[in-house]
């Protein structure tokens, strides 16, 4: 009899009312070629445990054994099993039911309405309205076996969608629950799921939502919760290291004034605003702008009267609402010229960098407050001042500047504690780029701590009040040049014996 199982291009094949195909499964079953795993279910793969293959194929197996079968409730929304292994189906009874590895709970309820969505096989899912609704049920049951997701988990969804669809869209999703609601009777549900996006849109008291994020979009400073583990990360590997103290050793103004302008001029040059060493020299000393780059020179012009004077420096934040403040000050002042970037106010639009998507606008207040709390908790001023430069970088909160605002920040928290700034040569470009991505990639903290000591260990080599002494010396440690001819070298002020 010719074989009409394909069993190389299937894991699990179902049992049929068909006796040629029936009677092939038991001849194959017996010849060891497939095993049973579960009633009406057998696999090819002797390999796997049936725990490992049932939850592998776990929807095309609702699909084909229960045809018209909803995934439903919080299923609907997690698509996945929850810890305990229990699985929610909208069914044409209610009865628990056992695979390994999984529990089906299966209630009787409507079928598949207009919206619902074909997922595998005849499984349908519940649309997003119909699986809020249901999720606003009253379960008898709690936790990972509770068909229900919390209510802060439902607040948290609800809150998604007017980050990505705006307040349009989440009264887009109220109109269809209402509609969706009077067919299916469930408008008690449907009160609920009414003022819980009354209460986000603060057309109704916000303290009747539990969820922190939704209690922080109803007071209007709503933030990117995917940024905080980030900020959590960098914060509890700062905490658990030691940092050297490297006290300023510029202390005069003159030699204070001679490193701001390298930092100025580094800060400029890595974000591509790049200037002959000579021509920026001349834009300082006589406070005025090249005539064919008026634009530019007022970058350079801005950065070097933000970072050359000590009382400005001197100034860090105290409170959230302070660090807004500082923040679009300086911004104002860094990019004054350029009026189509908006100095002095927050970006308007989202911003990114390659395939890096930086927070959006709408979240820009609201997450720079909530990464303030670890800036705040941490005591040295090493880590403070990169943890503080990497949650400007990361929220990327203006339109243009926001690389020189982080390093700004991040030095001005160095000054009020008189240690050294650090300054980010050329050279040093893509080790800074690369240890930056791979903290926002991959939550990887070290590479970004390390990167930025040896920046520090390289900074407290630039001293002097003879700018070209300082020039010199930042020449001899391939300052200047780029990653891909050279590399950084950082030269001891006493003994003149580089380190690579």
């Amino acid at each position: 009899m010719e074989n009409i199982l394909p069993l190389h291009l299937q894991e699990v094949v179902f049992s049929s009312s068909d006796p040629q195909v029936s009677k092939q499964i038991s001849k194959l079953a017996k010849a060891e070629k497939l095993r049973k795993i579960a009633p009406r279910i057998y696999t090819p793969n002797f390999t796997d445990s049936p725990e490992t293959i049932i939850r592998r194929n776990l929807f095309a197996i609702l699909g084909k054994l229960y045809p018209g079968a909803i995934l439903s409730h919080r299923s609907a929304l997690e698509f996945q099993p929850t810890s305990a292994g229990h699985i929610f189906l909208t069914y044409t009874y209610t009865k628990k039911m056992s695979l390994p590895g999984i529990t089906l709970r299966f209630m009787e309820g409507p079928a598949p309405i207009v919206g619902d969505n074909r997922f595998s096989g005849e499984l349908f899912v519940s649309q997003t309205e119909r699986a809020l609704l249901e999720n606003l049920q009253v379960s008898r049951q709690k936790g990972p076996e509770s068909k229900v997701l919390t209510l802060p988990k439902i607040e948290e969804r609800l809150e998604r969608v007017i980050r990505t669809s705006s307040e349009s869209g989440l009264n887009e999703l109220r109109d269809k629950a209402r509609i969706i609601a009077d067919r299916l009777d469930m408008k008690t549900e449907f009160e609920k799921l009414n003022k819980l996006i009354s209460a986000l849109l603060s057309t109704q008291p916000s303290n009747m939502l539990s969820s922190p994020l939704a209690v922080a979009r109803a007071f209007g400073n709503p933030y990117d919760p995917a940024r905080l583990p980030l900020f959590e990360n960098l914060f509890i590997a700062l905490q658990q290291q030691e940092f050297a103290p490297h006290p300023e050793k510029n202390t005069s103004n003159q030699s204070f004034h001679n490193f701001a302008f390298f930092e100025a001029y580094f800060s400029n040059y890595i974000e591509g605003t790049e200037f002959e060493l000579e021509d920026a020299k001349r834009i300082i000393e006589t406070d005025t702008p090249m005539p064919n780059r008026d634009e530019d020179s007022h970058d350079v012009l801005g950065t070097y009267r933000l970072v050359s004077n000590k009382t400005e420096m001197s100034i860090t934040p105290t409170n959230p609402e302070n660090l807004l403040e500082i923040l679009l000050y300086r911004h104002k002042v860094l990019l004054t010229a350029r009026t189509s970037m908006k100095p002095g106010q927050f970006k308007d639009k989202n911003n990114r960098a390659g395939e890096t998507h930086f927070v959006e606008h709408t979240l820009v207040k609201g997450t720079l407050t909530k990464g303030f709390d670890y800036y705040q908790a941490l005591t040295h001023p090493f880590a403070k001042a990169i943890y503080l430069m990497f949650l400007v970088s990361e929220v990327h909160p203006f339109l243009d500047g926001n690389g020189r605002i982080a390093r700004v920040m991040m030095n001005a928290e160095l000054v009020k504690n008189s240690q050294t700034k650090i300054i980010i040569p050329t050279v040093y470009r893509d080790d800074y780029v690369g240890a930056l991505r791979l903290l926002t990639r991959q939550n990887d903290p070290s590479a970004y701590i390390h990167m930025m000591q040896r920046a520090m260990e390289f900074s407290t080599t630039i001293i002097g009040d003879d700018m070209n002494t300082m020039e010199k010396h930042l020449e001899a440690s391939n300052a200047f040049k780029e990653h891909t001819s050279a590399m950084l070298k950082i030269i001891s002020s006493q003994n003149n014996l580089p380190t690579y």
